[in-house]
């Protein structure tokens, strides 16, 4: 199929959106509304799910607790988006393609990569094999139909990061007659304030998970998880949340990428390799006065956003501007009826504020179901997208490579 022939003109601009995430999403539904009339510009999102993952739910799924059926497609219709449902099999930064499944190409001029990050079982032996993740539904669902299946026993949680806790608490609030372990390198809510992290510890407390700290898997086994040293801990499931991979494809393109293999970019979110390419959310290395950001929902949709915000600049004939964010909290689920919100400075390090109870419960509840009303507002009021924390004083210089 021709360019001319896939968009209906032949001077129109072709925009293509890889990964309907978080960030994904954020960046097709802003520059639609941004360039809602306009014939000269094709925007197309593709994602190898109809279904919308929400990841910041996905220890509830897999602990077999329905959620809503948000559908891509649903959102995008009206907007004059084309969706594409299929997997990202290679890009071609050189020809300007994208190979889906294979078999499908789609021509590019302008290109957002949002293929974020999933479960890292590959740096420890058995991980692959014998471990459940939470990197999709689907991958929830098939732990949450283990766990219905078992009348009694232990699961092991690897990586006692904020997955790892949340997943750990839903488990062991779900089943009370399974024996949840919480493994991990550092303590559960290192980054916290006291108050905050002795709060999340006596919730895991109460709820029976046992904190194992300052230890290291080596090898995950069918029944069981060898420690280093040598323990081993029976397990008859293990759920691996110990640290994250992205992948392959932009490393395979021969965009610049860092040691996560995440896209490097400039102050705009562009590669720092082929500037047409922007890479948002958990796929790109986004460099602040703080440091290099790490992949939340609270960072992710901000940099969707501002890539369509960009492109229309360039659209228009103007310069995009530096992408500036602060954090501004860190909310925790220890249960449905519990949580910690811990409010933090730009840089991501604790202030002295936090939240716990039931009082967290409803602000993490209002943040966790905030991005699909965020999306419906965008499409009628696209300025409502572009507000969030730049930072200040932790945000100025330091942007791109």
């Amino acid at each position: 199929m021709s360019a001319q022939q896939e968009t209906g003109t032949a001077t129109a601009h072709r925009v293509v959106i890889l990964g309907a995430g978080y960030a994904g999403m954020a960046a097709a539904v802003q520059l639609a509304a941004r360039v809602k009339g306009r014939d000269d510009v094709r925007v197309t999102v593709v994602n190898a799910r109809e279904r919308f993952t929400e990841r910041m739910r996905l220890h509830m799924t897999a602990t077999g607790q329905r959620l809503a059926e948000l559908s891509v497609p649903e959102l995008l219709e009206g907007t004059g988006v084309r969706f594409v449902r299929g997997w990202v099999t290679a890009v071609d930064p050189d020809a300007r393609t994208v190979r889906i499944d294979d078999d499908r190409v789609l021509h590019y001029d302008t290109l957002v990569y949002g293929l974020g990050g999933t479960a890292d079982t590959s740096a420890v032996p058995g991980a692959e094999d014998h471990a459940y993740t939470l990197s999709s539904a689907q991958d929830a669902e098939a732990l949450a139909d283990r766990l219905a299946r078992l009348g009694s026993g232990t699961v092991v949680v690897a990586g006692s990061g904020l997955t790892g806790i949340e997943a750990a608490a839903e488990i062991a609030e779900r089943h009370p007659r399974l024996r949840v372990v919480l493994l991990g390198r550092q303590e559960p809510g290192v980054a916290m304030n006291p108050k905050a992290k002795a709060y999340l510890h006596a919730a895991l407390d109460r709820l029976g998970v046992h904190v194992r700290a300052g230890v290291e898997v080596m090898k995950v086994l069918p029944d069981a998880v060898e420690l280093a040293g040598g323990e081993v801990i029976p397990a008859d499931a293990v759920l691996w949340t110990s640290g994250t991979r992205t992948s392959p494809a932009a490393a395979a393109a021969g965009l610049t990428v860092d040691d996560r293999g995440r896209v490097v970019t400039d102050a705009a979110l562009r590669s720092v390799s082929h500037p047409e390419v922007y890479a948002i959310g958990d796929a790109a290395a986004v460099r602040q006065g703080y440091g290099v950001m790490h992949g939340t929902c609270q960072g992710g949709m901000p940099t969707g956003v501002h890539a369509a915000l960009s492109i229309d600049r360039v659209l228009r004939g103007k310069k995009p501007k530096p992408f500036r964010f602060g954090y501004y909290h860190t909310p925790v689920s220890l249960g449905r009826g519990d949580a910690v919100v811990q409010f933090t400075r730009p840089d991501d390090s604790p202030r002295r504020f936090c939240l716990t109870g039931r009082t967290a419960v409803r602000y993490k509840e209002t943040v966790t179901a905030s991005p699909w009303p965020t999306y419906g507002r965008m499409r009628k009021m696209p300025a409502s997208g572009a507000v969030w924390p730049r930072g200040g004083r932790f945000t100025r210089g330091g942007q791109g490579a």
